[in-house]
């Protein structure tokens, strides 16, 4: 199918208004990056002062949601903006972000790419994550459950690792991004550091286990209220929903700005920290009715879990 159709930002904004809103910051995505750190730093740092349930599972929470954040900083990356300066914006995205948590600029840049040329449509690589709602309330259930129980962390990482290892050819993962040498480089910085000041096991316990939980958890949050149910149209304002959040949701499931993501798809370019500016303007000249916008995550969650239940499961 032909690609989507653009919007010509010039036939909206001003020409001051999209300098203000296209411009890139020379030290706005590295702070982003250095917070993003912070938090997880200080999230660990906060578990191992007052070691007990409530600060491991609020230090999971938020690791997690960070892991997502350096995610996102890497998708913003792939479009250019994280910095103005091409280079430092990739190695930034490789060394920073992606390695991390797995990703890989190289590898995700092409695909991403191809997700915003054909959005929605047969030849786009993420409708997986969106063709299957609605679900019933049960199915939704369950995939969280296997999300927070480490389940989807096993299928997604581990045993394709595993299947390599014994030479089977595993079934290409949805997102050609697998641990590579700079995973293993930056996740050893980590182990090392952490040993040496005298917590071996903080790697684990405050790294692996917000990776295999909770990440994949606001991952699937991200992409249901991304893409799932927009009813696509040729209007290119209804290929992803905006979900405005809260400040717990933005702390706990969309960090940087990422719920803004019709204004992302409209305007790829746009660095992350001038899309609620881009939404401020675009609400002000009318355009409200045009984008997909939901409240909140809980209202995306009604939205995806509404298919009826069948009489069997009812019954039961």
């Amino acid at each position: 199918m032909p690609s989507v159709t653009r919007v010509d930002p010039k036939t909206i904004f001003t020409p001051e208004e999209w300098a203000r809103v296209s411009g890139h910051s020379w030290w706005r995505g590295p702070a982003l990056v250095v917070y993003a750190w912070g938090v997880i730093i200080g999230a660990g740092a906060l578990f191992i002062a007052f070691p007990n349930p409530l600060t491991y599972v609020l230090a999971v929470m938020l690791i997690g949601a960070r892991q997502l954040g350096l995610a996102i900083l890497e998708h913003d990356a792939a479009h250019g903006g994280l910095h103005p300066n091409a280079k430092l914006n990739d190695w930034m995205a490789e060394w920073l972000c992606g390695a991390a948590v797995g990703g890989s600029l190289k590898r995700y840049r092409p695909y991403h790419l191809t997700h915003h040329k054909y959005t929605e449509q047969p030849e786009d690589p993420d409708l997986v994550l969106s063709r299957p709602f609605p679900v019933t309330k049960d199915s939704l259930r369950r995939k969280f459950v296997r999300d927070l129980t480490g389940q989807t962390f096993y299928k997604q990482r581990i045993a394709p690792f595993i299947e390599r290892l014994r030479g089977k050819k595993s079934k290409p993962p949805r997102v050609p991004d697998r641990p590579g040498m700079r995973f293993w480089i930056v996740n050893g910085v980590m182990i090392v550091a952490t040993t040496a000041l005298g917590y071996w096991w903080a790697w684990p316990a405050l790294w692996i286990v917000p990776m295999a939980t909770w990440f994949p958890l606001v991952t699937r949050l991200r992409s249901m209220a991304e893409h799932a149910m927009v009813n696509t149209q040729d209007d290119p304002f209804t290929h992803a929903r905006t979900t405005l959040a809260n400040p717990i949701e933005r702390l706990f499931i969309a960090p940087f700005w990422v719920h803004y993501h019709c204004e992302h798809h409209v305007f790829m370019y746009v660095p992350c920290y001038n899309l609620e500016k881009t939404h401020k303007l675009l609400l002000q000249k009318g355009y409200r009715e045009r984008m997909r916008i939901t409240k909140g995550y809980v209202e995306v969650l009604k939205r995806c879990a509404s298919k009826p239940a069948e009489p069997a499961q009812m019954a039961a």
